[in-house]
């Protein structure tokens, strides 16, 4: 056994649910219990280390010195909203929106990805005067209430009658359906802008993380996307492009991954890595939808774009850029997928190999013919895997495929070490339990 004794464990759980509430979820059948983290490493309550494999919001490393400076010598001179002048949150955004094609050059800062998105769909509604929105059927966009009913894995018992105002489309598998150049998805969007029309409800966007991570993140062709925002804004709709996980130049060819896709969309949030773990996240949009929700909505965030969170956020684009960090990605993900794909001739279990920059992972099947997911089989080997100091997770519509975003610093030696305890672990973990 590793980690904590079990009687600590067992007290920190009881505390949590005491304190925190019942159904508070931890990873793992074993929870870990962090107390520092440095690069691509965690370290537990007993010193041991474990490499992150997972964790994309320490998007250039846990504790990275630059991000800590800049955050602490911000802090010490001034933090406050925006309704106060600062340079800050100006420099950054300039900087921010320079990364983007034209006409994509306005933003507002957030404290969340939920938010960002929150605020995105506002943003199409005050643009088109609708408020129907397409979104996959094995997506996650966020936590409000609204956001929340995207996701259909999310949507409570008790909400507030938003159903009526989504249709959810099925999420693109490249390993069990057949759509080279997207017009398939395409198609069932436009089915499911139809029936908002006919329902009276309206169309006003269709939101989709461009590399569809929570979806599993299928091989695509470049350019996949572009026939399902072609349809969206046939119909008089934005394109939503969700970039809080697959942003800041994770996809590794691009800086976002709406470029790889070959679509500008209207709309585009931000978050998670944006400040390497401090809470900044963002939506950016062209200048006409800007003045339309600005002018349609009130609408303040105390803590989003202050001085220290801007300060932070500025310090990851200067860590990207002076060690390329997305080249960084190209190379280790090219290199995790070749790894991966010798696994796969190794052991039946593994029935397709992704990957996209620093996105990489291998889905699990109990048969390759019929492709059954070997669900239950993934969570063993997640858990297991744990036990040997790597984290990392799994997801995909049947939650059978290996997730691994790890930070971008993750280098060669670090997937090495990723293959080999995975190929140790393959080795160790029948397909059915004894």
């Amino acid at each position: 056994m590793t980690g904590l004794p079990p009687s600590k464990t067992s007290e920190l759980l009881d505390r949590r649910t005491r304190l925190l509430g019942p159904n508070v979820s931890t990873f793992y059948d074993e929870p870990v219990h962090l107390v520092k983290g440095d690069g691509v490493w965690l370290q537990d309550a007993d010193g041991r280390r474990y490499l992150d494999c997972y964790n994309n919001v320490p998007h250039v490393g846990h504790c990275n010195k630059r991000v800590v400076d800049a955050i602490c010598q911000q802090a010490a001179i001034l933090n406050t909203h925006t309704r106060y002048l600062h340079e800050g949150i100006l420099e950054y955004v300039s900087r921010l929106t320079g990364t983007f094609a034209k006409p994509l050059s306005t933003a507002i800062l957030t404290c969340s990805g939920s938010e960002a998105n929150d605020i995105a769909l506002r943003m199409a509604e005050g643009m088109t005067g609708k408020r129907g929105i397409v979104a996959t059927d094995a997506t996650y966009h966020g936590n409000t209430t609204l956001v929340s009913h995207l996701s259909r894995s999310n949507v409570p018992e008790v909400g507030f009658g938003l159903g009526g105002y989504l249709r959810h489309v099925e999420a693109p598998d490249s390993y069990r359906i057949s759509d080279p150049d997207g017009r398939r998805f395409a198609s069932k969007v436009k089915d499911a802008i139809d029936d908002l029309e006919a329902s009276g409800t309206g169309f006003a966007a269709l939101i989709v993380c461009p590399l569809f991570l929570n979806e599993g993140f299928p091989t695509q062709a470049n350019g996949w996307l572009q026939p399902a925002a072609d349809v969206a804004r046939a119909a008089g709709g934005l394109l939503i492009c969700d970039e809080v996980q697959s942003g800041f130049g994770r996809s590794g060819s691009h800086f976002w991954a709406h470029q790889k896709q070959g679509v500008t969309p209207d709309i585009v949030t931000l978050g998670k890595p944006m400040g390497n773990g401090h809470p900044v996240a963002g939506v950016v949009t062209r200048s006409d939808v800007m003045a339309c929700f600005r002018a349609s909505f009130r609408y303040f965030n105390t803590f989003g774009g202050n001085p220290v969170s801007c300060a932070a956020a500025q310090a990851v684009l200067d860590e990207l850029e002076a060690n390329d960090l997305q080249g960084n990605a190209a190379r280790i993900g090219r290199l995790a997928a070749e790894r991966l794909s010798e696994l796969a001739q190794k052991y039946e279990v593994i029935g397709d190999v992704r990957q996209s920059g620093m996105v990489f992972g291998a889905e699990f099947v109990r048969d390759r013919e019929t492709r059954e997911p070997a669900s239950a089989f993934a969570d063993r080997i997640v858990n297991a895997l744990r036990q040997k100091g790597i984290l990392l997770s799994k997801l995909g519509r049947y939650k059978n495929t290996l997730k691994i975003r790890p930070p971008m610093i993750f280098g060669e030696e670090h997937l090495d070490l990723l293959i080999r305890t995975l190929d140790e672990t393959l080795a160790e973990m029948p397909l059915v339990p004894a």
